[in-house]
């Protein structure tokens, strides 16, 4: 089959298309003829050699979590899954075990012709028949992300927020949900932008560098370092909340207040749902590639501003 491999730690423009053995389902897995599959940013993180202390990679390594396509095969066990079933959903690479959650679908990586999952967990599931391929590639990762901030912050009606990084595949997933929140979105992002981000339910958009409207009730951080946060802390009126999907984890010196409940927010349990919910969500996906321009996708996704989601067709 064709994959994308990193052959070594290095930056997205290393990473080749090439041939490899398709993998075979064992026990409890299934093997899916992948149709699509997004990119996210531990597709370039991890082969770049950050966390090769914590979970050291075996090359090549096959980058790739969320995906949508066809089963093609399925190993002893399985019985919620036949060959021709349509599914999508979120898996972890096999040499992140130790860094994921208790239930989780570990992969061979999707960014590839053929992949193979562990079945029994909620973040896989039937495809809807009215969720595209794209869209369910593009939905995995940043639906429960979205899902997630939402279950942890609980906006409410008539209250303020400030959304740092709307134009990801977080934000734009995440402003239509806080909207029908009846929260009020400020958003940062560039000026480019601003017609798509009102368009999803901010009701301000800010330039990354701009000063931020102060007495918000609630910050939500998709972008910057943890420990960069100070700003975005003076933005939350006293009592009020700041939620970050990014690491190092919190701690109060980072922000010099203690007034604020200043938490990360990471499901890797599926505590607030898998892709059955999932699938009501809608993604902004940007941009589509086919396999054979894969690295350049990834190139795009680590050099460029890129909006929404990137997804790979196979």
């Amino acid at each position: 089959m064709k994959a994308i491999v990193a052959t070594d730690y290095g930056p997205p423009e290393s990473y080749a298309l090439t041939d490899l053995p398709i993998p075979q389902p064992g026990p409890s897995q299934i093997q899916v003829r992948i149709a699509a599959a997004s990119v996210n940013p531990g597709d370039i993180v991890i082969p770049s050699g950050v966390y090769k202390a914590q979970a050291p990679l075996t090359f090549p390594h096959v980058p790739g979590n969320d995906f949508a396509g066809t089963v093609s095969a399925v190993g002893p066990g399985v019985t919620a899954y036949r060959v021709g079933d349509e599914v999508f959903g979120h898996a972890v690479p096999r040499a992140l075990r130790a860094m994921a959650g208790l239930n989780p679908s570990m992969t061979t990586g999707a960014l590839a012709e053929y992949a193979v999952f562990e079945a029994g967990t909620s973040f896989i599931a039937p495809r809807p028949p009215g969720l595209s391929k794209i869209d369910a590639a593009a939905l995995p990762t940043v639906g429960l992300t979205a899902r997630a901030l939402m279950a942890t912050a609980e906006p409410r009606a008539d209250e303020t927020a400030l959304v740092i990084g709307a134009t990801g595949g977080v934000g734009t997933t995440l402003l239509p949900l806080l909207s029908q929140a009846g929260v009020t979105v400020t958003a940062t992002g560039h000026p480019a932008d601003e017609p798509l981000l009102r368009k999803l339910g901010a009701h301000t958009v800010i330039g990354y560098d701009d000063d931020y409207p102060t007495g918000r009730d609630l910050g939500l951080n998709l972008v910057l370092p943890t420990d960069r946060l100070r700003k975005a802390a003076a933005a939350i009126r006293p009592g009020g909340r700041l939620f970050t999907i990014t690491f190092p984890p919190p701690r109060p010196d980072m922000i010099d207040r203690t007034d604020l409940r200043f938490e990360l927010v990471l499901d890797l349990d599926g505590r607030f749902g898998g892709m059955a919910e999932v699938a009501a969500l809608t993604p902004t996906v940007s941009a589509t590639y086919p396999l054979r321009d894969a690295v350049q996708a990834l190139t795009d996704f680590a050099r460029d501003h890129t909006v929404g989601k990137l997804v790979i067709t196979v």
